[in-house]
């Protein structure tokens, strides 16, 4: 049972070290001229979506947040993504 676990901690963190890696993609992406229904684009918008709307959603929710003149939905899915990756790792 003890080797089960820990090949899900390391199969749920190379998950989140793939999404990761798709959010910094994502991120470089952004500052380049993609068309929005570029097959590259389109796929790193819906690998990395599903975790950032839940996000964005929470922090609408704070008039403050929402006058930023960026999107800090993305910036704090990667970082939440960072702390889960190290608390499996840590496990």
């Amino acid at each position: 049972m003890e080797h089960f676990v820990a090949l899900l901690g390391n199969l749920i963190s190379i998950l989140l070290s793939a999404e990761l890696f798709f959010m910094l993609a994502r991120a470089i992406m952004s500052w380049l001229p993609f068309e929005d229904d570029n097959p590259l684009w389109m796929f790193m918008y819906y690998a990395t979506e599903p975790l950032i709307e839940p996000v964005r959603r929470v922090i609408n929710k704070f008039p403050r947040l929402n006058m930023l003149p960026i999107d800090i939905s993305f910036i704090v899915t990667v970082i939440l993504l960072s702390i889960i990756q190290g608390l499996i790792e840590a496990l």
